[in-house]
């Protein structure tokens, strides 16, 4: 990526040029300014001790953060408004992680949506390799805990084992080169919302994503990530639950994709850039 602005958008000489350009484009490092605003959406039930790591981690440049209240019974939503009052809560009617990405997608009004977890797992620093790789051609940036320079302290090796054969699976049946499967550090541009149909409730929404985006031809490149343990609180994950919850997601892809075959339209193949 180069490390300067076309010459197009490059300030220009004169007070009023520059007040343009400040306020057209956001600078995100010291070689990247961007104007799409980037939304980050944060589900969040009962995680109010760890929302002030997780927001202090969060770049100063984005343009909102959305968090969705699962009914918590703490303060997590007060926490939330305290450290960040312009901060869009969505209260969550329905149930389960799927369900409140959904939820807190619709609420988003930025061009690209980054999703991060509450437990303080996710450094929120990393947001910017995140969005340098769709600004840069990518239609989805997918997190990855074992791609070169990526790295995890919480999966057990249960979950390991689990997460590597599920991901050898997806790969096989749909064509896809993925290093990492359930992993929740994600972003993307919004617009890829009308090119794949979320409709799940559970932990499995993030291998759904990975499937239909593939199914869908969108531009994947993968992210080196590194997952930290949860800070407070306990994970409402189930590895045997979950998992098999994840199994039943990539059958039932599958099934559609022969049906779908059958079929005058043709579905492209995703790729790793």
């Amino acid at each position: 990526m180069s490390s300067v602005l076309p010459s197009s958008i490059r300030p220009v000489t004169g007070e009023t040029g520059s007040a343009r350009i400040q306020s057209e484009y956001r600078p995100i490092s010291s070689h990247l300014a961007i104007a799409p605003p980037v939304s980050v959406v944060i589900p969040a039930m009962n995680e109010a001790a760890n929302l002030p790591h997780v927001f202090g981690t969060l770049p100063d440049w984005i343009h909102e953060v959305v968090l969705v209240d699962g009914n918590s019974s703490d303060d997590t939503v007060r926490v939330a408004r305290e450290l960040r009052p312009d901060v869009v809560v969505v209260e969550q009617t329905g149930k389960g992680k799927g369900d409140a990405l959904i939820s807190g997608f619709a609420a988003c009004t930025g061009e690209i949506i980054v999703m991060v977890d509450a437990d303080g797992s996710a450094d929120g620093g990393e947001i910017v390799s995140y969005v340098s790789a769709l600004v840069g051609g990518a239609d989805f940036a997918k997190g990855s805990r074992f791609a070169n320079g990526g790295g995890t302290d919480d999966m057990t090796p249960v979950r390991k084992l689990g997460n590597r054969a599920l991901c050898a699976v997806v790969n096989r049946k749909f064509g896809a080169r993925y290093t990492d499967l359930c992993y929740g550090y994600n972003a993307f541009w919004k617009h890829c919302l009308d090119r794949i149909t979320l409709d799940c409730t559970g932990f499995e929404i993030e291998t759904l994503m990975n499937i239909r985006v593939v199914k869908a031809g969108l531009r994947v490149q993968e992210v080196p990530s590194h997952e930290y343990n949860r800070i407070h609180g306990v994970s409402n994950l189930s590895a045997v639950r979950d998992g098999l919850r994840v199994l039943r997601v990539i059958l039932t892809e599958k099934r559609v994709r022969r049906r779908a075959a059958t079929a005058p339209a043709v579905i492209g193949r995703g790729q790793l850039l």
